[in-house]
């Protein structure tokens, strides 16, 4: 199969054995994979290494197609064939595309776990999300309003302040809210946490709609990790696996 290798150089993408499954795992066919900033720089002890950790793809045996955020303590899934913890897939919305589904996992379940697990949110209760138009906050956004709860602007009082920035938007905010989670960096006063992967949780779900930036095929992933670090990105880049 196809896969796109980190090495100590550089990225290459070339052509190694398909994955076999191990226990309680199963072979996915790649449709589509997205790419997250600053990741070729997580797995420097363990090269060669494939990135990429949010797929859209079908079940080789079944069919079945599927989203999910795979563990980052292993290879990634930018390549044709991923083994996959069963327990870490979830059902691909059908209203998204390929590329669009693949885009979801990471953002979700940050949101989720951001707003659901740590900040405890409750219909009603008023929400403030720093960096409301980047990558996992847009979903969050989507998130607060599908749950019940009311969206706030900076500066003002809330029972909830959920932050993906850090800095200054946190600092501003963070003495006018009853909560304070962020994604950002561990900060005094604030609970920080990393984002799991977990196919229940993605799931359960409401229907949420990432953006996608731009899209890449497998052999473009130069052009896709420049455009990864480039300003005034929107939205996910997408690698498209599947011809």
């Amino acid at each position: 199969m196809r896969a796109l290798r980190l090495y100590p150089q550089g990225l290459v993408l070339e052509e190694i054995a398909r994955p076999e499954p191990g226990p309680s795992e199963v072979l996915v066919r790649v449709q589509a994979a997205a790419i997250t900033r600053d990741e070729l720089t997580w797995p420097g002890d363990r090269l060669p290494a494939i990135p990429s950790y949010e797929l859209a793809g079908v079940v080789d045996a079944s069919g079945e197609e599927v989203i999910a955020l795979t563990p980052f303590d292993r290879d990634g899934v930018a390549a044709d064939y991923a083994a996959v913890p069963e327990t870490l897939l979830a059902p691909k919305p059908s209203d998204l595309s390929h590329e669009q589904a693949a885009a979801l996992p990471m953002p979700a379940l940050a949101a989720w776990q951001g707003l659901v697990v740590h900040g405890r949110l409750e219909a009603g209760e008023r929400v403030l999300i720093t960096g409301a138009h980047g990558g996992v906050g847009h979903v969050a956004v989507q998130l607060v309003r599908a749950l019940g709860g009311a969206l706030v602007g900076e500066g003002e009082p809330c029972d909830l302040l959920f932050d993906t920035v850090g800095g200054e938007a946190l600092a501003r905010s963070a003495d006018r809210a009853g909560r304070v989670v962020t994604i950002a960096a561990e900060t005094p006063g604030a609970e920080y946490f990393v984002v799991e992967p977990n196919g229940a949780q993605l799931a359960s779900m409401p229907e949420l709609r990432p953006e996608v930036d731009s899209v890449f095929a497998l052999e473009d992933f130069r052009a896709a990790f420049e455009r990864l670090a480039a300003p005034r990105k929107r939205g996910k880049v997408v690698l498209l696996v599947a011809d």
